[in-house]
C-alpha cells in the first residue's frame, strides 16, 4: 500500500511552484525604470567577457543538461541564448536563473500555477498591467525571460542584494 501510495505521488502530473505573489504599489521612478527595462529591443546575443569559445562551450553544456526537457535543439538552443541575455543584461547570474525556472515551472513554457503565474519564470499577470502592455504574452519566451528577469532585479535592489529574500518574494 504505501508503494502504490510513493508510486503515484511520484507519478503525479508537476504543478508550478509560484506562491500567491502580492502586487505591491511602485513609486513612479521604479516603475518608469522597469518599464524602460521591459521595453528595451535588443536582440538577444550571448556574450562572455572570456570571448566566444567559453560561449560555445555554456551553450554545450546546459544544451545537453536540458534535452531531456527541451528535445528540440533550436527550441532549446533559443531558450538558452534568451535566457544568457536577459540575466547578464539584469545583473544576475544565468545558471540562477536556470535554477530558478527547473524549480519554479520545471522548464515548462506553458506552466500555469494554482495562483496564476505564467510562463518559465512564473510571472504573475498583474506585471503585464503595472509595467508593461495588454498585448504582451507571458508565454512568450523572451517576454517571460524578460519580465522574470528585471522582475527579480527589482527584488534584489529591494531586499539589498539578499537573494533568499528576493527569491521569496
Amino acid at each position: 500500500m504505501k508503494t502504490a501510495l510513493l508510486l503515484a505521488v511520484l507519478l503525479a502530473p508537476l504543478h508550478a511552484l509560484a506562491g500567491n505573489q502580492l502586487e505591491e504599489q511602485l513609486a513612479d521612478s521604479v516603475r518608469a525604470q522597469m518599464q524602460a527595462a521591459i521595453a528595451d529591443r535588443a536582440v538577444p546575443t550571448i556574450s562572455f567577457p572570456s570571448g566566444t569559445e567559453n560561449a560555445h562551450r555554456w551553450l554545450y553544456e546546459m544544451g545537453n543538461r536540458l534535452k531531456e526537457r527541451m528535445p528540440d535543439r533550436k527550441t532549446r538552443t533559443d531558450f538558452l541564448k534568451t535566457l544568457h541575455y536577459e540575466a547578464t543584461r539584469n545583473g544576475l547570474d544565468p545558471q540562477m536563473v536556470l535554477g530558478l525556472i527547473q524549480v519554479e515551472s520545471g522548464f515548462r513554457k506553458y506552466a500555469v500555477s494554482s495562483a496564476g503565474a505564467r510562463g518559465y519564470m512564473q510571472v504573475m499577470p498583474f506585471w503585464v498591467r503595472v509595467i508593461g502592455l495588454p498585448h504582451q504574452n507571458l508565454f512568450n519566451l523572451r517576454t517571460n525571460l524578460r519580465y522574470g528577469c528585471v522582475i527579480l532585479r527589482h527584488y534584489v535592489n529591494i531586499e539589498n542584494g539578499d537573494y533568499f529574500r528576493a527569491l521569496g518574494r
